[in-house]
């Protein structure tokens, strides 16, 4: 393109230019076309040699006129150091020598002229292998995450997996003590098999939270479920003596009943464990949004916090691995919702919303009333 338009500034030259232009094309088409993935990695570095021979023309047609090929040099040392080794950046010092300096001897320069490549020829390079050492880094970066990406996959499903196993067996034995136990022991025994439901709902939110960064899918089983029950009972297996519940007697949400519950005791704990009492767990329904709210009376959330709030391992701190935010916007989107957090003043004011149960069911009645 650079050659087209230089035409218009120079007429007497428009051979040339045009000739410098068609082969630049060609050696686009060249390296667009040739099946590179089949090949070694370091395979399309020959392609800066048919490059560096156009420069070297372009310097000879312009009579050893060596201002336009400095630039365009250096980029090529630079495209090359982003994708080879510093084996293939030594190895075209030779081509770009002879690309940039042959032209000047044919053309009878003066010895001034000639040593601008002692200091053209040096910076590019010395710019190639910095570029060459930052982009290596970077890959060895990324490859050192995926590895440990990798790792983690792997550890969250056999741990899920090993942890189900050993589980049944503690759940059936808790059950089969369970048939005639009184009193105390009944209610040990009962708490115990609640825990041990929950340890297992967790197994399989593991897996989900697995499946979600692996397939982007998470499955759920949503169907009708009393607002103000599946508050109750996901309550109960958290510390519930500082938690005030403001929820209609007819509210009926449509969620998935365990991940419901998994969010109100992700954020419900994280209240508990970052806030101050009393926790108020309220849910609202409007223009076909459930709208689930927890908050505190703490201090609330720093400003320079809040954007990475919801984030994976985001907010971890030693009381918190900073995960059961992200898994609560995880879950809420899985349903249609999403999550977020608002000051409360003071406290701190969670906000997780889903499609009310008529949006559901009827979701081009909902678009049409929000839309009004």
């Amino acid at each position: 393109m650079l050659a087209l338009v230089a035409i218009g500034n120079d007429p007497a030259r428009a051979s040339d230019l045009l000739l410098i232009a068609a082969a630049d094309v060609l050696l686009a088409a060249v390296g667009w076309l040739l099946p590179w993935r089949r090949w070694p990695p370091q395979r399309p570095a020959v392609l800066a040699l048919p490059g560096f021979a156009v420069l070297g023309f372009s310097t000879w047609a312009f009579g050893g006129v060596a201002t336009g090929t400095g630039p365009f040099l250096v980029l090529l040392y630079t495209w090359a150091a982003l994708h080879f080794s510093r084996r293939v950046l030594l190895g075209l010092l030779v081509p770009a020598a002879t690309a940039y300096v042959a032209p000047l001897l044919v053309t009878g320069q003066p010895p001034m002229v000639l040593s601008s490549a002692l200091i053209l020829l040096p910076v590019a390079l010395a710019v190639a292998l910095l570029v060459e050492a930052q982009a290596r880094h970077l890959r060895d970066d990324r490859e050192r995450l995926a590895r440990i990406e990798r790792w983690r996959a792997a550890m969250i499903g056999t741990l899920a997996h090993d942890i189900r196993s050993p589980l049944a067996t503690v759940q059936m034995t808790l059950e089969e003590l369970l048939d005639g136990a009184t009193g105390h022991t009944d209610r040990m025994l009962n708490a115990a098999l609640r825990q041990t439901s929950r340890i297992d709902r967790l197994a399989t939110g593991l897996l989900d939270i697995n499946r979600i960064d692996t397939s982007g899918h998470l499955h759920l089983d949503r169907r009708p479920a009393p607002a103000l029950p599946a508050v109750r009972a996901a309550l109960s297996y958290v510390s519930s003596a500082d938690v005030r519940i403001e929820i209609d007697d007819h509210l009926t949400l449509c969620v998935d009943p365990e991940r419901f519950e998994q969010i109100i005791i992700n954020l419900v704990g994280n209240a508990l464990r970052y806030g101050r009492p009393p926790v108020v767990v309220s849910v609202t329904s409007a223009d076909g949004v459930d709208r689930l709210e927890v908050r505190d009376h703490g201090p609330g959330v720093p400003e320079e916090v809040r954007p990475r709030l919801f984030t994976r391992f985001g907010v971890g701190d030693p009381r918190g691995v900073g995960l059961g935010l992200w898994i609560v916007r995880e879950l809420a989107q899985a349903h249609g919702g999403d999550a977020s957090y608002e000051p409360a003043h003071p406290g701190a004011r969670m906000i997780v919303t889903f499609p009310a149960l008529h949006a559901v069911l009827n979701p081009s009645a909902a678009t049409t009333s929000a839309r009004r």
